[in-house]
């Protein structure tokens, strides 16, 4: 009997930051690079990835909770949360009883949950407060993991992501090396062995104290305060994008032929000019 893989979230498991225009949205990611692993593993095993930029946990319940249960998935990974906590004024207790209430329809389905804690990101003084938040986070969701038997891939423990090689230009996503090197511990942890290798990573840059200033201050203006713009207008990138493979595909049969194949059926149906 095939087995199937199943991803949902946001950005961190739609693959932003693995950037690579011959997949669906534009990304590739690391569930895509554990996919194709469990493919050689067995070639059988299926994978859906329903993961969309921006969306917050209570969007993730009500677009892709249920689609990936009517899937009878074997495991279902879930990051979820992480743009909630972006906003201060949302509360982190009844946050995680959402949480909470998601993993244990997952575990009800049968499926075995496949949870992650955050990144220990080290964040401009200004933006201590969601880095406090961040670790509550990570408390309830390895007690939520213990409790309902998930697997946990515990992100914040992870060395060497201080590594900004291992980062995209944003800051807030991985970079391709970061999410090869995430697949790699995802692999690890569904005990599955892989043929993943880690390319050696561009030299680091040795910047004078003027150019980090002008670096951090583009940072500010070309990624942080867009953000905040884009949530004071309500607006998200990932408002007009679709599932990345909502339908369940076959890894064995080559991720970048199916990938092809996606992009031109949504080229298809892409409203005429």
């Amino acid at each position: 009997m095939s087995r199937l893989f199943v991803a949902i979230g946001d950005s961190f498991t739609e693959g932003v930051g693995d950037w690579d225009p011959r997949y669906p949205n534009g990304v590739r990611g690391w569930a895509d690079r554990v996919a194709k692993q469990l493919s050689k593993q067995d070639p059988t095993w299926r994978y859906a990835n329903f993961a969309i930029r921006s969306k917050r946990l209570r969007q993730i319940i009500d677009e892709q909770l249920q689609p990936a249960l009517d899937l009878h998935p074997t495991v279902v990974s879930v990051y979820a949360g992480g743009n909630d906590i972006l906003e201060l004024r949302t509360s982190i207790t009844p946050l995680m009883e959402t949480y909470e209430e998601m993993v244990s329809l997952i575990a009800a389905a049968g499926a075995r949950p496949l949870l992650f804690t955050g990144f220990d990101v080290r964040l401009h003084p200004v933006l201590e407060p969601m880095r406090r938040r961040n670790w509550t986070y990570n408390d309830h969701v390895r007690r939520i993991a213990e409790d309902y038997g998930a697997l946990l891939v515990d992100y914040w423990c992870f060395d060497e992501y201080h590594d900004p090689r291992l980062w995209d230009v944003d800051r807030l996503h991985m970079s391709p090396a970061g999410h090869k090197n995430m697949a790699a511990h995802v692999l690890r942890v569904l005990g599955v062995d892989h043929t993943l290798t880690s390319k050696p990573l561009r030299p680091h840059q040795r910047l004078t104290m003027a150019e980090l200033l002008r670096k951090e201050t583009a940072w500010w203006g070309e990624w942080v305060i867009p953000m905040f713009g884009r949530r004071l207008r309500n607006v998200t990138l990932g408002d007009h994008l679709e599932p990345r493979w909502p339908t369940p595909i076959r890894p064995a049969d080559g991720l970048k032929r199916l990938a092809a194949e996606r992009l031109t059926a949504s080229a298809g149906r892409a409203p005429s000019s």
